[in-house]
């Protein structure tokens, strides 16, 4: 992982740290203290796992995965701290000191005083939408925009009858634009939306980074234009922030004005723009399970603290247990740490250049937790209505054991941007050598992409397909 790359004025050595001038390697800023054995599988042993799984990778066995890239969502590996505060933590059923640890980071980080745990992110959403929308149907005629919702946010809010809309700029649905913040809102269709249908809008959200347009960032500019927005038409504005430091650091590292900020600064004022937030911990808070939901309002927290120990738990904890607290206190510390984040960036970069390097089309510029390969232009053959990102999933899996993630028209259906296979790195727990190994096994796979056969999805459920539909191979006459 040579270079960086990303610094905004590489040709003056004195923008850059002391240190940083002399490091031609971006190291990683830890040891490995303990490992995990990866079982090597044959071919023949995966083929049999995808019949098994009807193709769906979501229903393959992980000990039978090699490298596992499906998700960076609480696969990541935890620190000797976060290992400690477990140790440390207190399961008092209301007002453990592992609550009030966790309760002053998130404090310090948002500036928000009104702070809920939950179990996850999608258990945050599903009570902002309660308290926000209503449940029952009581969003029908409703619509909230968002620059892109991922699954479970339009899941949640779609659950309520309320609609959805993705006011992406033109550039953040180009995969080969290398725009530095292709997640920013379209601000004239927001202006467009809110002046026609103000009163059918219950809140304006945006999601940091963007995941389902290839992890893409947000600028700061942008998020103070959609404040300004929401602001003229009294709307709350709410913060997908599952990923908050990685868009600070692109931020700094891409955002006029910014260099000589530090994360942290730049991770408070995204906060201070918002009314409240949705966090999935298991992101940028580096662990295994655990979700933040915050509040502005008053009225808003309480509503949401009674539905909380409704279906998840005293507002203390929120359906976690107290060492989960301790582990996200720590979590959400150590994420900020610059070092770590240029570690984190610079290594997704490796990843995107290499396929690059090999004419394997990514969405560019490399997000920040992911790689998305464009898997329309890999399998060309494939047309959308027989998921070439699924076909792409399919075969990295049956070539090497890795698991990826397609998100295109089997995830989103008819909202689908692009067709896509993200390649999503758990934080702290693949070396150079396994992406490596990944780069290999996608340029064998391209060599012979030509041969992959579409997929049909013979079973599905009423919502979020991706995660539980079996599909069947396509077999056409002539092949």
């Amino acid at each position: 992982m040579s270079g960086p790359p990303f610094y905004p004025n590489r040709s003056d050595p004195s923008s850059l740290r002391p240190y940083t001038s002399l490091m031609k390697t971006i190291i990683e800023p830890f040891r490995i203290k303990s490992v995990e054995p990866i079982r090597m599988t044959t071919i023949d042993e995966r083929q049999n796992a995808l019949k098994k799984a009807h193709y769906n990778l979501f229903a393959i066995p992980s000990e039978d995965v090699m490298i596992d890239l499906l998700t960076d969502s609480g696969t990541g590996a935890m620190s000797s701290e976060q290992w400690a505060g477990i140790m440390r933590g207190d399961e008092s059923y209301a007002g453990a000191p592992s609550w009030y640890r966790f309760r002053d980071v998130v404090e310090n980080i948002t500036g928000m005083s009104n702070i809920l745990p939950t179990h996850q992110g999608r258990a945050s959403e599903r009570l902002l939408v309660e308290v926000m929308i209503g449940h029952g149907g009581a969003g029908k005629g409703k619509i909230v925009p968002n620059n892109a919702h991922f699954d479970t946010t339009r899941a949640n809010i779609e659950h309520s009858g309320c609609a959805t809309i993705d006011l992406l700029t033109p550039e953040g649905q180009d995969p080969n634009s290398d725009a530095p913040f292709k997640g920013n809102m379209d601000l004239d269709a927001l202006e467009n939306l809110l002046s026609e249908r103000a009163a059918d809008v219950p809140f304006v959200m945006i999601t940091i980074t963007c995941n389902s347009i290839g992890g893409q960032p947000v600028s700061l500019e942008n998020m103070k234009a959609v404040r300004k927005i929401c602001d003229k038409y009294n709307k709350p504005f709410i913060l997908d922030a599952c990923r908050f430091a990685e868009n600070a650091w692109f931020i700094k590292q891409r955002e006029p004005g910014q260099q000589d900020r530090s994360v942290e600064d730049i991770a408070r004022e995204q906060f201070d723009l918002c009314d409240g937030s949705t966090i999935s911990a298991k992101k940028d808070g580096m662990v295994n399970i655990g979700g933040v939901l915050l509040f502005r309002d008053q009225e808003q927290f309480v509503a949401a603290s009674n539905l909380l120990i409704l279906t998840e738990g005293f507002m203390t904890y929120g359906g976690l247990a107290g060492r989960d607290l301790e582990a996200m206190a720590v979590g959400f510390q150590e994420v900020l740490s610059e070092d770590y984040l240029r570690y984190r960036i610079r290594s997704t970069e490796y990843l995107g250049e290499k396929l690059l390097e090999a004419g394997i089309q990514i969405v560019r510029p490399a997000g920040g937790h992911a790689i998305y390969i464009d898997a329309a232009h890999f399998c060309p053959h494939i047309p959308p209505n027989e998921f070439p990102g699924q076909t792409l999933a399919v075969a990295l899996y049956e070539a090497g054991g890795i698991r990826s993630c397609e998100i295109g028209s089997v995830m989103m259906g008819e909202h689908a941007h692009m067709e896509l296979v993200r390649l999503a790195i758990p934080r702290r727990t693949y070396t150079q050598s396994h992406i490596d190994y990944v780069i290999e096994i996608i340029k064998e796979v391209k060599a012979n992409a030509s041969s992959l056969p579409g997929y049909r999805i013979s079973e599905e459920p009423a919502a979020l397909r991706h995660f539980t539909a079996k599909f069947e191979q396509v077999v056409h006459a002539n092949a």
